[in-house]
């Protein structure tokens, strides 16, 4: 089977190869991608030459191909891993030679031996991934499926090339990357491979947080999480590497009153947002946005199933929770905490009659956030009550409305104080000190309240009226 390859660079390749008499091949997700019509940026390139020379060969062809293809291609050399990369047109092209591959129980960084093409095919995760084509004048695009791995893309399964129990145990991060095609392709992981995952998931524990979260980030921005999620906990992996999202599972009853299962409500929620947004934090917001609910669960006769103040004690678990998974604890996380502590306001604000002072509350709190706020409200309906949905949709619409309207007529989002405390020293000619505070606290609430308006001009006589009632005097 000949595949039509019209990226300029596999030609240039092919003719270095041939030159200096030795085999290649480009191999794995490039080649996948190209039978899935997926957009990909990485190609690798196996090279295959003389007899224990492999190690450095791929070096060697990286570095005829950046002659050939002009000085100002720079090859960037790992002696230690005996690959080479060339970055071109936006791709990252790697070189290596064949390799085989031995593990180690305690370790997923292989033993690393020279090896053939079906050494090179027989390591690769899946048989998806196992895919070559020729790049040799002599056999320039043929495809080499040693593992009927075009099959699998036709079948839409995810299969290891040998037995799943080898391929899991070696190097435990493939379970994550198997459940992240799943997800990513909508494929079905293979009956015995899904049953060697939930075998094998203590394995997952060699693994650096920071790289099972660069998989579990993938899967989060995909088009349907809850596939990968609902995989991750089938298989046991979650509750390994994310224990506070399973902790959601689960319907309690007493007195024949329930509550709702949080972890799927929390999949649901996931996966409404995705349709709104791409952003990785907002989903993020999602998954955590009710993590502190088994926290905060209990029993109250009279009212049934409570969870009091899960908003605030969730926004306190995020720090927490990103720093076990090795995630940015930056603004991207106090973004993740804000959202959270705020969900429940905007749907607080659909119930009832809309104040102004309430809906300035919010834009002073949200800021630049409050679009995404009411995307997270919005996915946060999951009713399956058609009339319910409605209600609460047609009340977010007065309470985006209603934000407009204050936003436009008193300036809030994002507030900036209309006296300084430098201004107060000023007019009270005073140092710094507890009277300062209370005055810009003053002057804050009064403007969030309504009682004066966000300028300049009545912060001022409002700022000396409450001077006086401090006892101070303005100069």
């Amino acid at each position: 089977m000949k595949t039509k390859l019209t990226h300029p660079v596999f030609k240039i390749v092919s003719q270095c190869a041939d030159e200096m008499n030795v085999m290649a091949y480009v191999i794995g997700g490039w080649v996948r991608d190209l039978h899935l019509n997926r957009p990909c940026k990485d190609i690798d390139i196996v090279a295959i030459g003389p007899e224990n020379e492999e190690r450095k060969i791929g070096i060697e062809l990286a570095n005829a191909v950046a002659k050939k293809l002009g000085n100002k291609f720079h090859v960037n050399i790992y002696k230690s891993f005996g690959t080479a990369q060339i970055v071109f047109e936006d791709y990252d092209i790697e070189f290596v030679g064949a390799r085989k591959e031995s593990y180690r129980s305690e370790s997923r960084n292989p033993i690393v031996e020279n090896g053939t093409l079906e050494d090179d095919q027989n390591r690769r995760d899946f048989t998806i991934n196992a895919l070559a084509i020729a790049l040799n004048s002599n056999n320039y695009g043929e495809l080499l499926d040693p593992f009927d791995g075009i099959k699998d893309m036709h079948s839409k399964v995810i299969r290891t090339p040998l037995n799943p129990d080898i391929t899991y145990s070696d190097d435990p991060l493939r379970m994550m990357r198997a459940i992240r095609f799943a997800t990513q392709l909508d494929y079905t992981i293979e009956e015995k491979s899904l049953i060697s995952i939930e075998k094998n998931k203590e394995r997952i524990k060699i693994i650096s947080k920071e790289r099972i979260s660069d998989e579990l980030n993938k899967i989060i921005l995909a088009k349907t999480p809850s596939i990968g999620f609902k995989l991750l906990f089938e298989t046991g992996l979650l509750h390994i590497i994310f224990p506070e999202m399973v902790a959601l599972y689960g319907v309690e009853i007493r007195n024949g009153k329930s509550h709702k299962d949080n972890f799927y409500h929390t999949l649901e929620v996931l996966d409404n947002i995705c349709k709104t947004t791409d952003d990785l934090w907002l989903r993020w917001a999602a998954i955590l946005h009710d993590i502190a609910k088994p926290p905060t669960k209990r029993f109250e006769p009279e009212h049934g199933w409570t969870f009091h103040g899960h908003e605030d004690k969730g926004s306190r678990m995020v720090p927490k929770i990103f720093e076990q998974l090795k995630l940015p604890l930056n603004e991207k996380m106090k973004y993740v905490q804000k959202l959270v502590l705020l969900h429940l306001r905007p749907i607080v604000l659909a119930k009832n009659d809309i104040t102004d002072s309430a809906v300035r509350r919010l834009l002073f709190e949200a800021g630049d956030d409050i679009d995404d706020l009411m995307k997270l409200c919005e996915a946060d309906i999951t009713s399956k009550n058609e009339y319910k949905v409605q209600k609460y949709m047609k009340n977010f619409e007065l309470v985006r409305h209603k934000l407009k309207e204050v936003e436009e007529k008193d300036n809030i989002r994002n507030w900036q104080p209309p006296i300084s405390g430098e201004d107060i020293m000023k007019t009270f000619n005073i140092p710094a000190g507890k009277e300062v505070g209370i005055i810009k606290n003053a002057i804050r609430e009064a403007i969030l309240d309504g009682v004066i308006k966000n300028n300049h001009s009545e912060a001022t006589v409002f700022m000396i009226a409450e001077g006086i009632k401090l006892g101070l005097k303005s100069t």
